[in-house]
């Protein structure tokens, strides 16, 4: 199958915030625009957090007025669980073949549940991480564009298979759903591929995946979110013991040249930000902050003020050696005060990683013949075609990411006139 819109046609990689933004910025100048997102649902990570900066805003506040606009732009094509499989051509003329994965829920789906109550078999929850399970047929979250169910199909014995399918009225369940290969004829190809958060289990000495009470910065939007694992309450995994004490260790995996060489940027914002999910909850929880340095630039140094004020947070300059797992479910994290020389042994019951940002494209970029930098970001190139926007850039919070999507956008339009 082959697709196009024509001369000045945009290809949008990524359906996260960024991608949103950069497509329908050039779609509302009138340039077509395909959308592209390789999970089951678009709103990328900013769907997953409990709030994000400036404002502390709910992704709803971003997200639905956005989802409502590419609804309503009729210059925008929108695909999921679809990723790019080759380029060929060059600006202004990109001829770009794509796959879409089978999702075995059609068009049909009314996201009525009824294929959910008759599922008997389960899976990890990945939009929460795993701190939990769901039904093998799923609504990806209760926000999910498109609003349809996605069937894990391999997870499913063949008397589950049968059950989801006879529940479904309104003939929506396609176990015979094959892959979908499509080529699209482009200008310009905008990247806004996202982050992933860096892999915890790979810092061997924080000891991630030894105690239930070690989790990631993600993990932590994930237990203050009102539709996360505990509906919004802060509870540590495994047991739901309410802590009475918490640790945030600072740049997990960033600045380091065993991992993330660069800075993350946002990880010192988002731990004070999960300071103030504390405090709504536990007012007089002890919190201790491990950190090289405290980055919150511009207009977030009076945000960082106020929780340095704190008498029960304790900011300790200096990098974690280690954190030991203790019997009653709590850990001790052990590490050197850069400024008095002195060893500390901390016991709390919660231990946050402030894991970095590792740019999501990775490897597959090479292949694709799209440039990146040394630490994985994509490198725009406007005389190949090629544009770079928000977290596939750099390591951005939200509002810088809006800001360089449409900076992406206003360079793609003009490719190929």
């Amino acid at each position: 199958m082959s697709d196009t819109a024509g001369n000045g046609a945009v290809l949008v990689v990524g359906g996260g915030i960024s991608g949103l933004t950069a497509a329908l910025e050039a779609a509302e100048v009138g340039n077509d625009v395909f959308l592209i997102e390789k999970n089951a649902y678009f709103g990328g990570r900013v769907a997953q957090l409990n709030q994000y900066f400036p404002k502390l805003c709910p992704p709803t506040c971003g997200l639905e007025i956005n989802f409502k606009r590419i609804k309503d732009n009729r210059r925008i094509r929108t695909y999921t669980m679809t990723t790019v499989k080759s380029i060929s051509g060059g600006p202004g003329n990109f001829e770009v073949q794509l796959e879409t994965a089978p999702r075995f829920i059609n068009s049909n789906c009314t996201a009525c549940g009824d294929c959910a109550q008759a599922c008997t078999d389960e899976i990890d929850d990945a939009f929460n991480f795993g701190m939990g399970k769901i039904k093998a047929v799923y609504l990806p979250h209760e926000m999910a564009f498109p609003r349809r169910y996605v069937l894990a199909k391999q997870a499913c014995s063949p008397s589950c298979l049968e059950a989801i399918k006879a529940a479904c009225k309104y003939n929506a369940v396609e176990l015979d759903m094959q892959p979908k290969t499509f080529t699209l004829k482009v200008s310009s190809i905008i990247w806004s591929t996202g982050w992933n958060p860096y892999d915890a289990n790979k810092i061997s000495n924080l000891n991630y995946g030894s105690s239930s009470a070690i989790i990631t910065n993600m993990m932590m939007e994930r237990l203050a979110a009102d539709n996360g694992p505990t509906k919004g309450k802060i509870l540590r995994p495994g047991d739901n013991k309410e802590p009475a004490s918490f640790a945030f260790v600072q740049c997990a995996g960033s600045r380091d040249e065993n991992h993330l060489q660069h800075c993350s940027y946002i990880c010192c914002m988002a731990t004070l930000k999960h300071i103030s999910y504390i405090r709504a909850q536990y007012p007089d929880a002890k919190i201790y902050v491990f950190y090289i340095d405290l980055r919150t630039p511009g207009k977030y140094e009076k945000f960082r003020e106020k929780f340095m004020a704190d008498p029960n947070t304790v900011f300790i300059k200096g990098k974690v050696a280690d954190i030991v797992a203790e019997r009653d479910g709590g850990v001790t994290v052990v590490a050197e005060n850069a400024v008095t020389g002195k060893k500390v042994h901390q016991k709390v019951d919660l231990c946050v990683l402030a894991t970095g940002m590792e740019p999501a494209l990775g490897e597959q970029a090479k292949t694709l013949g799209v440039a990146m930098d040394g630490n994985g970001f994509v490198v725009s190139d406007p005389a190949k075609g090629m544009i770079a926007a928000g977290c596939a850039k750099s390591a951005v919070d939200v509002y810088s990411s809006g800001q360089s999507s449409t900076a992406a956008a206003l360079k793609a339009i003009q490719i190929g006139r």
